[in-house]
């Protein structure tokens, strides 16, 4: 089995050779199947940065599941994470968040999408890097801010905020939250991402 370059963009950290060859092994190789058998793969990121899109169109890709951590927590509680933020507080959900992530340790051939804040809270991400395989979407401020003004109404953190303050705040979480990002075994640009994009790391 030959390794490739990574496609222009992308910057893979090598932790381990395994971590790689799982996850960007196309599954029409049925010979590989045993690398891609019963991986879990974390996609991280800032709000408004695609984990949900990619990791559907990824999912569908690779013949994976998928599943939308703030979803999954949705359907736990019973309520919308918007509600949950404001009835019962930010560190009752991460609480509940870190809870439910590690419920999906059960679950085998998954590509879970979490929430922009979740790498940061109850050791999530060193969790995640030793139970599955991380990937972190880089955008640049500009881009998510874009991208969540079309959806801010379902951003709890950004309720209270109006939309000339929302590119101060992104900017200011996002330099917090990196040190967390940046522990992801494999980071992507927007440049790099397409629905073919895992599959530039193997030929």
């Amino acid at each position: 089995m030959n390794l490739s370059k990574p496609g222009k963009g992308a910057i893979i950290k090598r932790k381990n050779s395994i971590s790689v060859i799982a996850w960007f092994i196309p599954p029409a190789f049925s010979c590989y199947h045993n690398y891609l058998s019963g991986m879990k793969f974390f996609l991280i990121g800032f709000m408004g940065a695609g984990k949900s899109f990619w990791g559907r169109q990824w999912a569908m890709h690779l013949n994976y599941s998928f599943i939308d951590l703030d979803k999954a927590i949705e359907e736990k509680i019973g309520k919308p994470v918007a509600s949950i933020f404001e009835e019962n507080g930010e560190i009752f959900f991460r609480k509940r968040e870190a809870e439910i992530l590690r419920e999906i340790l059960k679950a085998d051939n998954v590509i879970i999408a979490c929430g922009g804040g979740t790498p940061c809270y109850e050791n999530n991400m060193n969790w995640m890097n030793e139970n599955g395989h991380t990937v972190y979407l880089s955008r640049s401020p500009v881009e998510l801010y874009k991208n969540v003004l079309k959806e801010k109404w379902q951003r709890p953190l950004l309720k209270n905020i109006t939309d000339e303050e929302i590119l101060s705040y992104i900017e200011k979480k996002l330099i917090e939250r990196l040190p967390f990002y940046e522990k992801a075994a494999v980071i992507f640009t927007s440049e790099q991402v397409n629905v073919n994009s895992l599959d530039k790391i193997i030929r």
